[in-house]
């Protein structure tokens, strides 16, 4: 019984999996048929009846028969060949033969693709071949209109074109051919050879407007403009030779020539309409054009910088080498009352070397601008050299005289200094005095004694003969380096013998009934009279704040308070 109730259970399985697999083929078989009913449908006897309005010749005509054709194969063999796949695919799906359903699927949905592309590859055609025509159509007739609006042009105003009005009639004429060949063409149906006509048209019309609105211009550029500034700059250059001026090594007579060549050259490529070359050559010859008048109108202001600077130049290299001369009398002087280094005094004598120099430069170059023998521009360039090594000397003479008298104002300030140190020094010990400390720890004596031979050294330092600059400033910013540390030393003093007086009487008040804070205070005034003061506020504070944590801080701002 139960292998019996088994045996049901699984062929009902597989009942229930044969329908559900059935099924599932219908819905293919279904989507197959509607994307044959889909392709049937496709708009590709419309598009082939537009291709009927254009010529029926030619190429139109071949490219018509065979899209026809294929459109036919496609009606009458490939879509009856798919019905008769879904008809076997519908047979076997329903005696559950799903093997040869699949394959049955298979083969219907390869001939769809196969369809599907020979349709798309029709159409696509269509579209070239309809557009294509449209698209020459709307070109032709603008390329047209520019055709008329060159060749009006080249008619009115034929004369500023030149002898290159040949060549570009030639070239309307050659258009003119091709829209001959053009019309030919679509006549006879080869609409795409058309379209490729239109193309290289196209390329050849804009071509010849750029021709036609440059080369008016370059002919002026060409045959007017540049040679009247080489006729201009060939007369200045005579002209300047005449006058005197040396311009054998700038070769201009040579340069004109070879630009002058260079400018016959264009005017035979213009002929031939070779616009771009002589566009591209004329920038560079203005170049060329621009040099030369700057080499011309530098040679003019070398001239002029000659003439304007030659005889003052000859002053200040007088009127210098007398600021020497009085400099090293100066410096002879002051180093009988100060010490100068060796460098220092060497300076002098080495800007009188730089000086006999530079008057044997000028000298020379004196000689070479009266023999007049020499191009403007290499004397103006000689001259502005040693003008600029004059302007050096005389910097350096300014910063040294400066120097020699900063060292009188230097032994001045340190002086001055030395006083302000005394001053600050008494001014320490009146603190002191005023404060009637018990006496003076060894330390700070010691360091008086040092604050003392410190002043001592600038004193001096000051009146030795000649004096050192240099040592008296190393001595005073040692002094004043001791005197403010002995100052700041005397503030401190002071104000911990204070402290430590204020914590010692603080401290009294619980000195009768605390023993170890009496002991404390004992010991803390023993500090005191041996002037340990430091010591002394250390054990003393130690004491109170055993007995009153806080109590230092307390003292510390009564004091503040009395102080204001």
């Amino acid at each position: 019984m139960v292998l019996v109730i088994g045996a049901i259970v699984i062929v009902l399985i597989f009942l229930v999996f044969g329908f559900i697999t059935r099924k599932k083929y219908y819905k293919e078989i279904d989507k197959l048929e509607a994307w044959k009913i889909d392709i049937m449908n496709r708009p590709v006897v419309d598009e082939l009846g537009k291709v009927k309005q254009l010529n029926m010749t030619g190429e139109t005509e071949e490219l018509f028969e065979r899209w026809r054709k294929s459109w036919d194969d496609i009606v009458a063999v490939e879509l009856p060949d798919i019905e008769d796949f879904l008809f076997d695919s519908e047979e076997f799906t329903d005696k559950f033969r799903f093997k040869k359903a699949k394959e049955s699927n298979l083969k219907i949905e390869t001939i769809l693709t196969n369809v599907e592309g020979k349709i798309e590859s029709i159409l696509a055609e269509l579209r070239d071949l309809i557009g294509s025509e449209e698209e020459s159509r709307v070109e032709m007739e603008e390329l047209s209109n520019k055709y008329k609006m060159i060749k009006k042009t080249l008619l009115i105003e034929r004369h500023v074109y030149g002898k290159s009005i040949q060549n570009l009639e030639m070239k309307l004429d050659a258009i003119s051919a091709k829209f001959h060949h053009f019309t030919e063409l679509t006549g006879n149906g080869d609409y795409l050879k058309g379209r490729e006509v239109i193309i290289v048209v196209k390329d050849e019309v804009q071509i010849l407007i750029e021709k036609v609105a440059k080369i008016p211009e370059l002919i002026t550029e060409v045959t007017s403009i540049l040679p009247s500034q080489l006729n201009e700059i060939d007369e200045g250059y005579k002209e300047m030779k005449e006058q005197g001026f040396i311009l054998d090594h700038l070769q201009i007579d040579k340069e004109i020539e070879s630009l002058r060549k260079s400018l016959q050259t264009y005017e035979e490529l213009l002929e031939k309409t070779d616009v771009n070359e002589v566009d591209t050559g004329i920038a560079e010859l203005k170049e060329k054009i621009d040099i030369l008048y700057e080499l011309l109108e530098k040679e003019v202001n070398a001239k002029h910088f000659i003439l304007k600077h030659h005889e003052n130049t000859k002053d200040e290299l007088t009127l210098v080498k007398e600021t020497n001369e009085k400099m090293k009398e100066e410096t002879n002087f002051v180093k009988q009352s100060y010490q100068l280094l060796e460098g220092e005094l060497e300076i002098p004598n080495s800007l009188d070397k730089q000086l006999g120099k530079l008057i044997k430069r000028f000298n020379t170059l004196e000689v070479k601008i009266i023999d007049d023998g020499s191009a403007y521009t290499i004397l103006s360039d000689e001259l502005t050299e040693i003008r600029d090594a004059i302007e050096k000397v005389k910097e350096d003479q300014k910063e040294f005289t400066l120097h020699l008298q900063n060292l009188r104002k230097d032994e001045l300030d340190a002086r001055e200094k030395l006083t302000e140190l005394k001053k600050k020094t008494s001014d320490a010990l009146k603190i002191i005095s005023k404060s009637n400390i018990p006496g003076l720890p060894n330390d700070f004596e010691l360091f008086m004694e040092q604050v003392h031979e410190n002043i001592q050294d600038v004193f001096k330092s000051l009146n030795e003969k000649p004096l050192n600059i240099k040592a008296i400033q190393n001595y005073l910013q040692e002094a004043i380096n001791a005197v403010d540390g002995l100052y700041e030393k005397t503030i401190e003093l002071v104000e911990t013998v204070v402290l430590v007086e204020k914590v010692i009487q603080y401290g009294n008040r619980y000195r009768a009934r605390n023993p170890k804070l009496a002991e404390g205070l004992r010991q803390a005034e023993e500090y005191f009279r041996s002037y340990d003061y430091h010591l002394a506020l250390e054990e003393a504070a130690t004491a109170v704040e055993e007995v009153e944590p806080g109590a230092l801080k307390n003292i510390e701002e009564m004091i503040n308070q009395e102080v204001i």
